[in-house]
């Protein structure tokens, strides 16, 4: 039985209003849903139309229809928030999916390691523009390589995992029980020629933010949990929020991903439990939706680093005629022009959108269980239009969104 729910309230602190579940009809089977009267934007943020709650669980259900186990999805309003969540947690024993379930963010986690990198630039103990040798003698065979071409994917560093999952469910298996250094990572890129020269061109890399990995335990003297944890979890009180590697089982209560095999028909794998040794600092944080747009909103809003260093986060590469990338942050602009900033997240078994508004003042959060289907995440994407839109001006496909994210490949655990 697939299961549903969403949820609006306001948020007093710790405190969340709670919602009366009532009996409804979903398209993939029976549902329950729960909603609170009228639809009053009490708290919405300034200048944005009210989301599109209805849109958002439509998207939800057709990623469920899509393929993927379970979908969900929270938006923090200026103080006000909603939820819903489809499908399930655990397709074998058959718990729904729930809003405060954790899971993998993949490439999400490359913000959090980027902050930490901006934090030791306003310390003082790292330059931008130096030459990543400088800090990380004889790493790199070009001394032109800089700490900001790393964290803005204008390196050329060639991303090694293009190869490592070039077939998707054997090439998981082969390193879901792995325990790589750092350096051996570094060392499959640098065995292939670079994507273009430094600074010539934006490419998503994996390699890069294995960089900025390493400059953060050099500089630091620490392991790049203990920097994580001492400079962004406990200051936000991100309770959901760990970097677990390299152990493979989540904390807590999560909902577990399925990797969709490269061959059609064939069953999906349980993907949760792996070391992510292949990603560490580029993308092996666990989180939450609730915390995930804690932690952006907290960002744009200056909580985390110092405003000359959330400039240069926010110096833009374009991408494509829709996205552009800074530091470890990517600006989106959506179908009604509204531009928002966050990061997408591609690891196996789940696809996670994380965006918020200029102002921080309205956030979204959502996670699909699944990866290596293009048509799921390009569907995710309309949690996006729903949650910073509103409804839309004519009545579009059922959730779908055109154009597929540029930095996801097929089969390649990457974004």
């Amino acid at each position: 039985m697939v299961s549903a729910t969403v949820g609006k309230g306001a948020v007093l602190g710790a405190v969340v209003v709670a919602l009366l579940a009532v009996p409804a009809r979903a398209a993939t089977g029976q549902a329950h849903a729960g909603t609170t009267a009228g639809q009053a934007r009490t708290g919405a943020a300034a200048g944005l139309p009210a989301p599109d709650t209805a849109g958002l669980r439509s998207v939800l259900r057709s990623a469920v229809a899509q393929g993927a186990p379970g979908a969900m999805a929270r938006i923090d309003d200026n103080g006000a928030m909603y939820r819903a969540t489809y499908g399930f947690a655990d397709r074998s024993t058959r718990r729904a999916i729930g809003g405060d379930d954790r899971f993998r963010v993949g490439s999400v986690t490359k913000t959090f390691s980027a902050v930490v990198l901006l934090q030791l630039a306003d310390e003082h103990r790292l330059t931008l523009d130096a030459p990543v040798n400088r800090y990380l003698p004889g790493l790199l065979p070009d001394d032109r390589i800089t700490v900001r071409h790393v964290l803005s994917h204008r390196s050329g560093l060639y991303d090694y995992t293009n190869d490592m999952f070039a077939r998707s469910v054997s090439g998981f298996e082969s390193v879901r029980n792995k325990v790589f250094t750092y350096r051996q990572l570094v060392k499959l890129s640098l065995a292939k020629p670079r994507t273009n020269a430094p600074g010539a061109a934006y490419s998503y890399s994996n390699t890069n933010f294995v960089v900025a990995g390493m400059l953060i335990e050099k500089l630091t003297g620490h392991p790049v949990r203990t920097e994580y944890e001492n400079r962004i979890f406990k200051p936000l009180r991100l309770k959901d929020t760990f970097y677990v590697h390299p152990d493979k089982k989540l904390p807590g209560r999560y909902t577990r991903g399925y990797l969709t095999p490269d061959t059609a028909g064939a069953p999906l794998v349980d993907a949760t439990e792996q070391t992510l040794s292949w990603a560490q600092s580029a993308g092996a944080i666990i989180s939450s939706t609730r915390d995930l747009n804690t932690f952006y909103s907290a960002l744009v809003r200056g909580r985390l680093t110092s405003s000359a260093r959330l400039a240069e986060m926010e110096r833009w590469t374009p991408v494509n005629s829709t996205t552009a990338y800074g530091l470890g942050l990517r600006r989106r602009t959506l179908s009604c022009g509204i531009s928002v900033y966050g990061h997408t997240g591609v690891v196996q078994g789940y696809y996670t959108y994380a965006f918020t508004t200029k102002d921080g003042r309205r956030s979204l959060a959502a996670v699909a269980t699944t990866s290596n289907n293009g048509t799921v995440l390009d569907t995710m994407a309309g949690t996006l239009e729903s949650a910073f839109c509103g409804k839309p001006k004519k009545a579009p496909r059922d959730a779908a969104v055109a154009g597929r994210n540029s930095d996801a490949a097929p089969a390649v655990a990457r974004n």
